[in-house]
């Protein structure tokens, strides 16, 4: 019988609404899963005024599951991101990088009827994540993107543990990657707006922080090997292209829809490298997940109610850039 279940949805105006979903019965390798935690991404404010579930950040236990799935079963606890589904067949799927398939399912682009904000929702087995046995549901909420995808960033860089690793932005990406970067055992340098963040990201694992409002230029005593962006828009580019070190590689992964406007000479001179990329691939995203659980990395978080208000609050809490620094929905039941 048909399975029916809330989700909170954007609109037209940016209003955040309750509404109801309905889905067929399980088939193949789908999984019904009851949500108990939401991260929170500046992606779902960007799609708060379309017709759209929100939220991509979930996980949850396992309620019931379609005759073709056979790893998950009733009680285990799972997680999803941004990809729900794939060819299977192409090159790109077939080579461990399914998130570039042309007939990928991303977050806002299918399945627009069901999201991470409600009371459940039904995925594939085949792009669902088991969480660790030492990882709450709370903590693995927001690795789901935002871990994901600077772990892919490190990854696609091919990151080495010698390194210089440098991090633009304390915020919800950049807290995270701080972590990654030092437990592969790389040089932390992280650049912010002020020092207000200095301590916490000293207490994270950077070894060097400077603060760049104002500065028109950096000094460093060593340069950069890897620099990893996370800002909300893009940075002075020029300011950092200064400090790159020879074969250096860039990984924007600011959303910003103006054009990649840098310096031509500094790249080509240099051989510098500018990487992008989305979340992980699916083996990618498990080998994060693991990494996270032995390194005890953690985001940290601010708690809202999975409820109308509470989605609203949660929204206004990030847009207004005050969310430290990751937001998380938790079901009440």
């Amino acid at each position: 019988m048909p399975i029916e279940f809330t989700v909170f949805k954007g609109s037209k105006d940016g209003t955040v609404v309750q509404g109801k979903t309905k889905r067929p019965d399980l088939k193949r390798d789908d999984v019904l899963i009851r949500i108990t935690h939401s991260g929170v991404c500046f992606t779902d404010v960007h799609y708060r005024n379309n017709d759209m579930a929100l939220g991509h950040e979930g996980t949850g236990v396992v309620e019931e599951t379609g005759p073709d799935a056979h790893i998950l079963k009733k009680g285990d606890r799972v997680g999803w991101g941004y990809e729900h589904d794939c060819c299977g067949h192409c090159r790109q799927c077939l080579t461990g990088w399914e998130t570039l398939c042309r007939e990928r399912k991303m977050y806002a682009f299918a399945d627009l009827d069901q999201g991470s904000f409600g009371t459940h929702a039904v995925w594939r087995e085949a792009f669902l994540f088991k969480i660790p046995d030492n990882m709450s549901n709370e903590d693995a909420g927001p690795l789901m993107c935002g871990g994901s995808t600077v772990f892919n960033a490190l990854v696609v860089a091919q990151v080495r543990p010698t390194a210089r690793v440098g991090i633009v932005g304390v915020g919800g990406l950049g807290h995270l990657a701080i972590q990654f970067a030092a437990k592969m055992g790389c040089q932390v340098v992280v650049f912010s707006g002020t020092d207000s963040k200095k301590e916490e990201a000293l207490k994270l694992g950077a070894k060097e922080f400077y603060a760049t409002k104002g500065v028109k230029g950096l000094k460093l005593d060593q340069p950069i090997d890897n620099l990893i962006v996370t800002t909300s828009s893009q940075p002075d580019w020029g300011m950092y292209l200064s400090v790159m070190a020879p074969n250096g590689v860039i990984s924007p992964l600011s959303v910003d829809s103006n054009d990649l406007k840098i310096p031509y000479m500094p790249v080509l001179l240099n051989g510098l490298r500018i990487q992008g990329g989305i979340v992980s691939a699916r083996q990618v995203h498990r080998d994060m997940l693991d990494f996270a659980a032995v390194h005890n990395i953690k985001p940290i978080n601010m708690t809202f109610p999975m409820t109308l208000e509470g989605v609203k609050k949660s929204l206004k809490t990030l847009e207004e850039g005050k969310m430290r620094y990751r937001g998380v929905l938790v079901a009440e039941n």
